[in-house]
């Protein structure tokens, strides 16, 4: 019985006794095919919604190619606060200001929020949200506005919110400050961890038949003679090589880039968005000791901050400022930190010890705005699709995490009008690479059949599911790549020949920023790690000496540029 089920978990056939290998993307036979082959679609942008409509679309038997200039969700969708949330926010703005457009977001949240839950159950699950309060007045409030969101979310299986007492709220957080502490109301919402959720969509896509590529960088745009698009002239980042992608129709999902790509294809057209920078920084878990997150409702500026813990770790974030530079990686600074450290402070027992600050990042938000002197914090996050009647571009634009599914079905809606097609939208109900038979207690076999530490056989189901076997067992024949990249986290060196073979990572940052979150929760252990990965790449990819060396320079370079930005730079460097 054993055996069955520990098989059967690991993706293996009972019936031949033979291993089932994940097909993988492989990116030589995706460049391939983008070179030689005719797409019915090709998608700019491999980003959450990105990758999205390729799985639509390629669901829905189109061709399709998903490229993007760097590697999947490396900007936006990696960055964001890792909630899948139909916006409480938005809900009191709507009452606030009798505004029905707030509204309707919330309830397409809440509606997405059960499918992004149920299709990738190893990358997205509940999170209990706290929102202390100080009087009854204030815990009434809030009580009966979760109650609402509640009634919101019809179809969901999430715990109710509930209002707890002084003592419920500190055995859940016991590191608040006792004498400003009333109660708490206690809600549910969703929590992922967005960069492999996106690297997800994007690996479904490709076994779906998308030809799926990283660092193919789109330098302008073949046109017929009416003036519409033909195909997408791009640079293949990693051999410099440049060649034209031939497709029916183009849709564009850069997120905050997406004036430039409507820009190459009409330079007539006006600019719609308006960049909005938000930052995260990254405490330790002690900060508040708890696998419950916090929401603050209230700052001085009207802003909403969340304390969440993640990966071993706890995230503070987010701002919310005009931002013009869409050139450089957005970072946070020492005004940023101040800011919401300042916030966070008032409901701790103890003051943040700023010295212990871990990491920290920065991300774009895609907001769409008519109004140039309209505040980013008032402009909705809601999507528009835009079809360029001169040169025939498909346009996603503004939109969030939660709704990316939403997104890419009322896009390809309009690529089913555009080629006069009638087909079924079926993503609600497909299931994510890995997350098949998912069951979080299969960490046990795991454990056991390949004599693997429990925190290590926790992480590897958590993150890769029903795939997790596949990535230990490259460690059965060499026994060191079982080995732990840094000793205090659960990240193992074969992790990192599977990304290179499977998940198409090419580069150090690939690897620690997005396939594990080395990055997103401590830079030091990062910069000490990146020897030893881009070690472990070259063998895989045949790095020279330079090679190698080149790649530890430009990555530790932006790590350091990160934490000088954010004043950590003078300590253990």
């Amino acid at each position: 019985m054993y055996l069955q089920i520990s098989t059967s978990y690991f993706c293996r056939s009972l019936q031949f006794g033979t291993t089932v290998i994940p097909p993988g993307m492989n990116r030589n036979e995706s460049l391939h095919r983008l070179k030689n082959e005719h797409f019915d679609i090709c998608i700019i942008g491999a980003g959450a919604s990105g990758a999205g409509c390729a799985l639509d679309a390629a669901l829905r038997g189109y061709k399709v190619a998903l490229i993007d200039r760097n590697d999947f969700a490396s900007e936006t969708s990696s960055r964001s606060t890792k909630l899948i949330h139909g916006g409480v926010r938005y809900l009191e703005q709507a009452f606030k200001n009798f505004d029905f457009a707030q509204l309707k977001q919330v309830r397409h949240g809440l509606e997405e929020r059960h499918i992004v839950l149920n299709n990738a159950p190893h990358l997205a699950r509940p999170l209990a949200l706290m929102t202390p309060v100080s009087s009854w007045i204030e815990g009434l409030y809030f009580s009966i506005g979760l109650r609402m969101y509640d009634w919101f979310a019809t179809n969901d299986t999430l715990p109710k919110s509930r209002w707890l007492k002084k003592d419920q709220v500190l055995s859940r957080i016991p590191t608040l400050n006792k004498t400003k502490l009333h109660s708490a109301v206690m809600y549910y919402d969703g929590q992922l961890d967005d960069a492999r959720y996106c690297l997800a969509l994007a690996q479904s896509a490709s076994e779906a038949g998308a030809a799926v590529a990283n660092y193919i960088e789109v330098k302008g745009f073949e046109k017929d003679a009416n003036g519409k698009l033909s195909g997408v002239e791009v640079r293949d980042m990693d051999s410099e090589q440049n060649f034209t992608i031939k497709s029916r129709l183009t849709i564009n999902c850069t997120g905050p880039f997406s004036d430039k790509i409507r820009h190459f294809a009409n330079t007539n057209l006006p600019s719609r968005i308006r960049p909005s920078k938000g930052v995260h920084v990254v405490l330790p878990y002690e900060v508040l000791n708890s696998e419950n997150a916090m929401l603050i409702p209230k700052t001085p500026d009207g802003r909403v901050v969340f304390a969440i813990p993640f990966e071993g770790a706890m995230l503070l974030g987010t701002t919310d400022t005009d931002s013009s530079d869409v050139e450089n990686e957005a970072s946070l600074n020492k005004s940023e930190v101040d800011y919401l450290v300042s916030t966070l402070n008032p409901y701790l027992a103890e003051k943040i010890d700023i010295s212990k600050i871990k990491s920290g990042f920065g991300g774009l938000r895609p907001l769409l705005s008519a109004d140039p002197n309209q505040s980013t914090k008032t402009l909705l996050r809601d999507h528009e699709i835009e079809i360029d009647p001169v040169s025939s571009l498909v346009s996603l634009l503004g939109g969030k995490w939660t709704t990316y599914r939403l997104m890419a079905k009322d896009t390809i809606d309009q690529a089913d009008k555009i080629f006069g097609q009638e087909n079924d939208c079926t993503t609600h109900r497909h299931m994510l690479v890995g997350g098949t038979n998912y069951d979080f207690d299969s960490w046990r076999f795991l454990a056991k059949d390949y004599d693997l530490d429990e925190d290590i056989s926790k992480h590897l189901v958590k993150k890769y599911g029903c795939r997790a076997g596949e990535v230990a067992k490259i460690g059965v024949n060499n026994p060191e790549l079982k080995g732990k990249i840094d000793p205090q986290y659960p990240y193992i060196k074969a992790e990192v020949v599977y990304t290179v073979r499977y998940e198409m990572a090419i580069t150090p940052r690939d690897v620690l920023a997005r396939r594990v979150r080395l990055e997103i929760t401590d830079w030091r252990a990062t910069l000490k790690a990146l020897p030893m990965v881009a070690e472990l790449m070259g063998a895989e990819l045949g790095w020279d000496r330079e090679t190698k060396e080149r790649q530890i320079d430009q990555y530790s370079q932006q790590l350091k540029h990160f934490m000088a930005e954010a004043t950590f730079v003078a300590e253990k460097q």
